[in-house]
């Protein structure tokens, strides 16, 4: 396949997550395939950008895991609105998300965290994300204290931490071409189906 393959319309899946699958599965070969910046903002507009891993990817939407008491997560249960990016460089290739989010049912968050690393595990309960650190040497004695408090049993997922599903209104294909002559295709919500449409690069 070429690097600067064109997007026609004719060629577009009718879904826009079943046209994302077909990138991502092609996107196989990148290093970090799953790294996406989520764009949250503040219930006056003020957008925060940061780099997440991509976890949850269904016919339904795109999702992530994180601490609920995180900037993110303070601004998602403030503004429930979202916008991820989603690059894929060897290919010359972007796909915008935008949509509400919301948490993912508990017992979706409580199977993803069993399968976590268990520094990972003890991590989530250690770190009080987003908020300001007097020392390193805190967040250390508390990872210590948690790994003697679970010695030799499982940890449970802590409650302020889980899992967020954007649900697409609004998806951008971006396919790179000589020029910048590029090509974009945007599929809106319609209802219960999609309208898609071209736009200029």
């Amino acid at each position: 396949m070429a690097r600067w393959e064109p997007l026609e319309l004719a060629g577009c899946a009718p879904d826009p997550m079943a046209q994302f699958a077909r990138w991502f599965d092609e996107g196989a070969e990148m290093a970090d395939r799953e790294a996406v910046a989520l764009v949250t903002a503040t219930p006056d507009g003020r957008p925060s950008v940061r780099m997440v891993l991509m976890r949850l990817v269904d016919a339904e939407g795109v999702g992530w895991y994180t601490n609920y008491e995180s900037r993110k997560g303070a601004e998602l249960a403030a503004n429930p609105h979202a916008a991820i990016l989603w690059y894929c460089e060897p290919r010359g290739r972007q796909v915008r998300f935008e949509g509400p989010v919301a948490p993912v049912p508990a017992s979706v968050s409580d199977a993803y965290f069993a399968k976590r690393p268990r520094g990972h595990q003890i991590g989530a309960w250690a770190s009080h994300q987003s908020q300001a650190q007097a020392a390193r040497g805190d967040l250390e004695e508390r990872v210590a204290r948690l790994e003697e408090r679970y010695a030799g049993s499982d940890v449970p997922r802590p409650p302020h931490w889980g899992g967020y599903r954007l649900t697409p209104t609004r998806v951008e294909f971006f396919q790179q071409r000589p020029d910048r002559l590029h090509d974009r295709v945007v599929y809106e919500r319609a209802g219960a189906s999609w309208q898609l449409s071209r736009l200029d690069p």
